[in-house]
């Protein structure tokens, strides 16, 4: 096992790129230093540890630094390959996690973040309802694609949390804000209750818990919800 002063994150609170990170060293047991990044005055660490794309989270095992959420995680598993196994075994498993987590990558943040542009935009009801729609037909994908993942078993990646878990999971934090910001339902019991356990027993995981920012610290804690719960509460009329 690595020593603190071997693992470095990069990262910034509230991130979900940066809490899949977290989430796959603490499944790993790896103890780490978590640097908290200013990312309106990025510091020289991040510039010279990713000068392609100046973005958390970045990895720094050693001296070297790893970019990219879902090729850290990739990365923790193969370093640390005496702990539970993150990608799944089987190639085609381990393609189908890929495809999907690289699917939510591509059609989460900016399906969920314009439910935010159209309430303060105030473009009424039936905009956000079609923002909300589109939000649920990635949902219904999900839930038929951890039907098949899971094979039966409590997560996409089996028994036990895997690639696509964390993928997907580290975005429940954000998800759970909107809902409360909104006064919406996204993972709803009645379009998709196998996403609706998942999500339960994820967030309980011990491996999530200490990780996973809860609605209330994003709103109190984090300028943009505090900005974004301000601004749709006015919009709404609601304190």
């Amino acid at each position: 096992m690595a020593e603190r002063n071997e693992v470095k994150l990069l990262g910034a609170w509230g991130s979900p790129f940066v809490t899949r990170t977290e989430i796959a060293l603490k499944l790993k047991n790896v103890n780490y230093a978590f640097l908290q990044e200013n990312l309106a005055a990025k510091s020289e660490l991040l510039l010279k540890s990713n000068p392609a794309q100046k973005k958390v989270p970045v990895l720094i095992h050693g001296d070297k630094p790893i970019c990219e959420s879902l090729i850290i995680v990739e990365y923790i598993d193969d370093v640390w390959s005496s702990g539970p196994s993150i990608l799944p075994s089987d190639p085609y498993d381990r393609a189908t996690a890929r495809f999907w987590a690289a699917y939510l990558d591509d059609k989460w943040l900016p399906t969920t973040r314009a439910i935010d542009t159209v309430v303060l935009a105030g473009e009424g009801e039936e905009a956000r309802q079609a923002q909300m729609d589109k939000v649920y037909e990635i949902l219904v994908l999900m839930e038929e694609a951890f039907k098949k993942c899971s094979k039966g078993k409590p997560f996409f990646g089996g028994d036990q949390i895997g690639y696509l878990d964390i993928a997907f999971g580290s975005f429940l934090g954000w998800l759970r804000f909107r809902e409360k910001v909104h006064e919406i339902k996204l993972i709803h019991p009645a379009k998709t209750p196998e996403l609706v356990k998942w999500a339960d027993r994820f967030s309980q995981h011990p491996a999530v818990i200490s990780v996973m920012p809860t609605t209330e610290q994003l709103i109190t804690n984090l300028e943009y919800g505090k900005n974004l719960f301000a601004k749709v509460r006015a919009a709404y009329g609601s304190k």
